[in-house]
């Protein structure tokens, strides 16, 4: 079996030492062993599951959430449903997260459009909005 560095696992991971350290630390990645020399042997299934992490970030997974889904990803009584399922929940968050952004585009939009721009700071709406209560339609 062939053994890696860290830092040719970092090369072909496309991340840094440092990344790798921090997954290691945080047990998404097994702590590999050393050889005498200290140096730790890292297999090469490691670079894999740095890719599997890295695009789990990518669709919006969190780190807990990723260890989950790698301890998922090798018990064998989950099924594809079990994924699925953690694939739902995800969208839903991120549902919540767009419907967010839109009430606060709004809210800035409208804001904006009150703004005439030759008005002097003191009459800024969009200050006045930041100084006073949050507009009705962020705090929802």
């Amino acid at each position: 079996m062939e053994s890696l560095t860290i830092g040719k696992v970092a090369h072909l991971a496309g991340v840094g030492v440092e990344t790798v350290r921090f997954y290691e630390r945080r047990g998404l990645i097994p702590v590999p062993p050393r050889r005498e020399s200290g140096y730790r042997q890292y297999p090469r299934e490691t670079v894999s599951r740095i890719q599997f992490i890295k695009r789990a970030k990518a669709l919006g997974f969190t780190l807990r959430e990723i260890g989950e889904l790698l301890s998922l990803r090798i018990d064998p009584e989950t099924t594809c449903r079990d994924m699925q399922d953690r694939a739902r929940i995800k969208i839903a968050e991120i549902d919540g997260r767009i419907k967010t952004l839109e009430r606060i585009r709004r809210t800035l939009v409208q804001l904006t459009d009150a703004c005439h721009g030759k008005a002097s700071v003191s009459e800024c709406p969009v200050l006045e909005a930041l100084e006073d209560e949050m507009p009705c339609s962020l705090s929802n």
